[in-house]
């Protein structure tokens, strides 16, 4: 697959990031300085000084250690549908990309303003067609609250991203508690291994999670270096399914047929997530050779971006389609991506979530 590279449309992470080398050895003891402060941050949580008090039900954080998305919101709404599936009434929490604006907790519908409360809110909403409450605000324990107060038969809040959040106080699943940490690794793995700006790492990839949820990393790959040993690890399968155009949903077409339909040099796929080379191998792996770009996450769009592209049909994903409501542009195609969760994996979820409140016994 080709890229159309353009020093206005492309950005990707820094090369150095993903090997150790003169640069990276450089910025090193910046990343000391950026651990140390860490460090200090969660000795200051550990003591209990300024510790909010634990939620009344439990919360299911899934994130990243690594900048930069991982596909971590094809799997809240995977746990989401499973969970309600399983007979829990689960609810969605999220930082919202651009919610800054806001000055208090804000629930999405399907129909929100991405450039209000994100992108990724908006897109869970249509995806599940709002079947769950899903709040936004960059202080999660307030839309934690807000969530609850409005909607109190919800028994389990899934967390997207928050692992950094300290002021949301859990008990995770590892120390006996109900409360779980997922992290999601893609195949980029965790690069050189430092810390930003070193390196592409939030946290060191020692740090403590109750599972690791693996994406787009194929069922072949044999996970024997250090990061995996002893530690529980769960591979999700991904699937891209039918497109459907952009200005008429009902209207569908496979990938096959657009492999069939149009030459290699006349489909572009265009995408605006953390990792987009994945998309556009995903696409590869369709039979879908197509010109490529690749655009920083959370990206706008606007109709002149789209006329600009020379191609017969364009390839976009869902969370890119959430961004594109007003854009009349019938090359245009959405591809979907679904993920199913192993049945270990609910499995295991079933009997951490069972477990009574500790809580109730401590404080």
């Amino acid at each position: 697959m080709s890229s159309e590279k353009s020093n206005a449309h492309l950005k990707k992470a820094p090369q150095f990031w993903e090997r150790r080398g003169p640069t990276s050895f450089v910025l090193w003891p910046l990343s000391w300085v950026y651990g140390l402060v860490n460090r200090t941050l969660d000795l200051i949580n550990d003591l209990g000084i300024g510790r909010n008090t634990p939620q009344a039900v439990p919360v299911i954080i899934v994130g990243n250690i690594r900048v930069g998305g991982t596909g971590k919101t094809p799997i809240v709404i995977a746990l989401a549908e499973r969970l309600a599936r399983m007979g829990w009434k689960p609810g969605i929490i999220s930082r919202g990309y651009g919610a800054n604006t806001l000055n208090k907790p804000h629930q999405v519908q399907g129909d929100s303003d991405p450039a209000i409360v994100g992108d990724e809110p908006v897109l869970i909403a249509q995806r599940t067609q709002n079947q769950f409450p899903i709040w936004v605000y960059p202080k999660r324990v307030e839309s934690i609250r807000a969530l609850l107060k409005k909607d109190p038969t919800v028994n389990v809040i899934i967390s997207d991203d928050g692992l950094q959040h300290r002021s949301l106080a859990r008990w995770p699943a590892r120390e006996g508690g109900r409360d779980i940490e997922f992290i999601v690794r893609d195949a980029r793995g965790e690069g050189n291994g430092f810390l930003l700006p070193a390196g592409p790492l939030r946290e060191p990839a020692i740090r403590e999670r109750d599972a690791t949820l693996l994406t787009g990393v194929g069922d072949s790959e044999k996970l024997v270096d250090e990061y995996f040993l002893g530690r529980r690890a769960f591979t999700l399968g991904t699937q891209l399914g039918a497109s459907y155009q952009l200005i008429n949903r009902s209207n569908t077409q496979s990938l096959a047929s657009i492999a069939d339909t149009y030459l290699p040099n006349k489909i572009t796929a265009v995408a605006a997530i953390g990792n987009p080379q994945r998309f556009f191998d995903d696409l590869l792996k369709q039979g879908i050779a197509a010109k490529s770009i690749g655009l920083p996450d959370h990206a706008t769009y606007t109709p002149e971006f789209f006329k600009a592209i020379n191609a017969e049909c364009i390839l976009i994903t869902e969370k890119d389609a959430v961004k594109c409501s007003s854009i009349q542009d019938e090359r245009i195609w959405v591809v979907p991506m679904t993920l199913e969760l192993p049945n270990a994996l609910a499995d295991w979820l079933q009997s951490i979530l069972q477990r009574p409140d500790p809580n109730q016994y401590t404080l």
